[in-house]
């Protein structure tokens, strides 16, 4: 369950005396196609929430359509599936993705989910009910998958790959470790693309606004024969640079904040015989822009929130500020019909390279070697961390039972294989004798190869014609082998480094997750749902090694370990109709066990992430969602998650913020730290603090979303307003808490109005209408660094459909 952002939700009365009514009239089936794509182009998020199947008749007196979703690897009906999962479609996303938006957009858009980065466009880092990782390395695991047409999707800088002609995203929330396998404790984001049909069609849109952004996209459907269909899409992002570099040596306007980011696809369908389909698809991501900017003394030292220091339009730097991205893809999906099952062959090869350099330190100059600023900057740090290689490869066969029975099932195996290659670099901007050429000093590569293995079955029984249950299980088996490598050659003198050579470790682990799961319907309009689930995320290991401590021995080498977790995750629900279907009220609440939680403390004194396991991390909540439609043409939803996350470590410690001369602060500590100090700060040495009781990073307790749509219809057309809202409360950006690495709350609207017919779309939209401006993460290391969400973007759009 869960309020999602669907268009297949639109009352069927919103259209009345337009042409799309009769549209509206046909079968269910044909709703989940063909009048999906004529309806409203990116009108708003109304909620992809479940009902019972209902007649034409009724749909045209207004009740709310059905939902279908492959949470289980197969098509059901949202409301029959007993997992809180949301679905979006291609639409909705378009909406919320006005101004060249990202996959970011999504967060606090699904009740539960959060989305962040501190890469900008290339790295988002997934957050579900609490769980995620904060991680910045390029090898970092995450306890969000992220599943592309079957395929996972394993590394950060695939995550990122652009939301374009998708048929709907599900986030399905809750372990996930039977038929997606392993790093699922959290759960899953799920895109469906759409795939070519035997009959032609297209669409195209552009739009442009502020900053001179352009939004383009458009796909076109080729049929071939009655056998053989292709479908070619594409996307095309591109801003200016709106933020000035105010320096003392001058300003320099427009320096940052512009990307240009395209993605391509092309999608080849055959049926060679009435039992076989083949898919074949190719796809491919380039980027260029600026990473992320980090804004030095952003936050005032024993205050909350943004200081006067901040100016959106404005930053200090004298470092380097760019990154770019390329990926491609290649896969196949077979499927054969044999009568009683499906065979399913699903193969997929992924390529990619990524590099990223940010000024870390946030501003210009250092300590006492003035001009310097804004604040104090203890000393520079400007790093570059690239992905010269990255091989991913996945192989799944599957056996699906075929009909409508009382018995359902499928079976498969699971192959991973991934080579990572990690390059990362310090640089000197201050010209000093230890400088080496081009102003790299550190040097650190590392490379990982990753393999797993993957044998599962589900079976779901129809107990009777109320109650039906679910189990099912699987084997999990994964190891991971990595180098890492710092040359002496390269290294700081050794008063300030102890230059390392070559660190190798090896992990591994094999276990089974499992879940069991009923579905009661208690009536015509009301479906109860219970599901027990154990998850897994495989141990990790974390090397990015370019500053560990002065005294490490090759015993206390920097490489940190984090072994397995596993997840024990409790759920029950509602999923109901109501006022004849113009209305529904969802319900779910969970508690769950996440033991030996792998946790990622970041930042401290010397800029570094290692890998830490909680013994406990508790977490409960629940998720709502409604929506209604109180009379023809107004659309109504809304959306709310609780998540509470402790972790429960007595013995659990970290490094809080890094530290700064003494003679600056007499106490040392760099932020006023909330937690019980274990070990007090030293100068340029952080203290150490205890973690126990406290809620994981990125965690908010609430989240709320809420839409209102409503149309009048003019003509054969039709005009409409839509506004969303998505707020989320206070979070913590680290393990540890202080006054100043948090912010409060964060509500974001946006809004959009026009005029459509089934052929063509104009319409004017504003994002972030109200210029919220919230922290959404900060570097602790060596100043009070921030990073802010993005500002406001309004624009114009037209669009056409074929």
């Amino acid at each position: 369950m869960g309020v999602g952002l669907s268009y297949r939700s639109l009352p069927r009365s919103a259209f009345k005396g337009t042409a799309m009514k009769n549209r509206l009239s046909i079968s269910r089936r044909a709703l989940l196609g063909t009048s999906i794509l004529s309806a409203t182009l990116a009108l708003g998020a109304a909620p992809a929430l479940a009902q019972d199947a209902s007649t034409a008749e009724a749909a045209e007196e207004g009740a709310l359509d059905a939902i279908i979703v492959t949470a289980q690897r197969r098509e059901q009906n949202i409301q029959d599936v007993p997992i809180s999962v949301t679905a979006i479609d291609d639409e909705a996303l378009a909406a919320i993705n006005s101004g060249g938006q990202d996959i970011r957009a999504l967060s606090g858009r699904v009740p539960s989910l959060v989305v962040e980065s501190s890469f900008g466009r290339t790295f988002p880092r997934f957050y579900i009910r609490g769980l995620g990782n904060t991680d910045f390395d390029f090898n970092a695991s995450q306890p969000v998958s992220l599943v592309y047409d079957d395929v996972v999707l394993e590394n950060p800088i695939l995550k990122g790959f652009p939301v374009f002609d998708l048929q709907q995203v599900e986030v399905l929330r809750g372990p996930q470790g039977t038929l997606f396998g392993r790093n699922t404790p959290a759960g899953i984001v799920k895109f469906d693309s759409v795939k070519p049909k035997n009959y032609a069609e297209g669409y195209a849109k552009l739009a442009y606004g502020r900053f001179n952004n352009i939004n383009g996209e458009a796909a076109v459907n080729i049929p071939m024969g009655d056998r053989f269909a292709l479908r070619v899409s594409g996307l095309y992002q591109r801003q200016d640079d709106y933020v000035d570099n105010v320096l003392p040596t001058g300003t320099e306007k427009d320096a940052f904040g512009g990307y240009e980011d395209m993605a391509f696809r092309l999608q080849a369908k055959a049926d060679p015989t009435d039992s076989l389909e083949v898919l074949l698809t190719g796809q491919f991501r380039k980027l260029d822009g600026t990473a992320r900017l980090f804004r030095a003394n952003n936050f005032t030292r024993g205050e909350e929130g943004l200081n006067a220091n901040f100016s959106r339009g404005e930053v200090s730097t004298d470092g380097k500020n760019d990154q770019s991205l390329d990926t491609q893809n290649a896969s196949a999906r077979l499927t054969w019909d044999v009568g009683p099952v499906s065979l399913i062959s699903v193969t997929s090869y992924w390529h990619g390279t990524s590099t990223s350099v940010g000024d870390v330190d946030g501003g210009y100059g250092f300590a006492d070697f003035p001009p310097s600023g804004p604040g104090y900057i203890p000393f520079t740090a400007e790093t570059r961390d690239s992905v010269p290689d990255l091989d991913q490869f996945t192989q799944e066969f599957r056996i699906a039972s075929n009909g409508s029975g009382p018995i359902s099932y499928q079976a498969g195996f699971f192959y991973f294989d991934e080579h990572l290659e990690i390059l990362s670099e310090n640089y000197s901007t201050l010209g000093d004798p230890f400088n080496d050429v081009g102003g790299v000093n550190i040097v650190v590569s590392q490379e990982q190869d990753s393999k797993a293995y993957g044998a599962f079955g589900s079976v779901t029984v129809d107990l009777s014609e109320q109650l039906s249950v679910t189990g099912g299980i699987r084997y999990n088996d994964d190891e991971r082998d990595f180098t890492v490598v710092r040359s002496k050659d390269t290294q700081f003198p050794g008063f300030l480094q102890n230059p390392l050579g070559t660190v190798t470790r090896k992990v591994s682990d094999d276990t089974i997750t499992w879940d069991a799961s009923a579905v009661y319907e208690a009536s015509s309009d009301l479906n109860l749902y219970a599901r027990v689930a154990r998850g897994y995320r495989a141990p990790s290991i974390q090397g990015r090694i370019l500053f560990p401590p002065a005294t490490a021995t090759p015993l206390e080498d920097g490489v940190t370990v984090g072994k397995s977790e596993t997840i024990t995750s409790y759920e029950a629900g509602l999923k109901s109709t109501l006022l004849d279907g113009r209305a529904r009220f969802n319900l779910s609440g969970f508690i769950y066990d996440l033991n030996d939680a792998q946790l990622t403390a970041v930042g401290g004194e010397v800029n570094a992430n290692r890998l830490i396991n909680a013994d406990n991390v508790r977490g409960y909540g629940f998720e709502m969602d409604a929506e209604i439609a109180p009379v023809d043409n107004l659309l109504l939803t809304a959306g709310l998650s609780y998540n509470h996350t402790e972790i429960q470590d007595k013995n659990l410690t970290t490094a809080a913020c890094g530290a700064v001369r003494v003679d600056t602060f007499p106490d040392v500590s760099l932020c006023t730290v909330l937690d019980p100090v274990v070990v007090d700060a030293a100068p340029f040495s952080a203290a150490i603090v205890s973690i126990d009781g406290n809620s994981l990073p990125q965690a908010p307790r609430w989240i709320a979303n809420w839409t209102a749509r409503y149309g009048v219809p003019v003509g054969d057309g039709e005009v409409y307003l839509f506004t969303d809202w998505a707020y989320r409360s206070k979070i913590n950006f680290f393990l540890y808490e202080s006054v100043e690495f948090q912010d409060a709350h964060q509500l974001e609207g946006g809004i959009r109005v026009g005029y459509k017919t089934d052929a063509f779309e104009l319409a004017g939209f504003v994002r972030n209408i109200t210029n919220d401006t919230s922290a959404v993460s900060g570097i602790d290391f060596n100043n009070l660094t921030a990073m802010v969400n993005e500002p406001r973007i309004w624009g114009v759009e037209a669009g056409i459909r074929w």
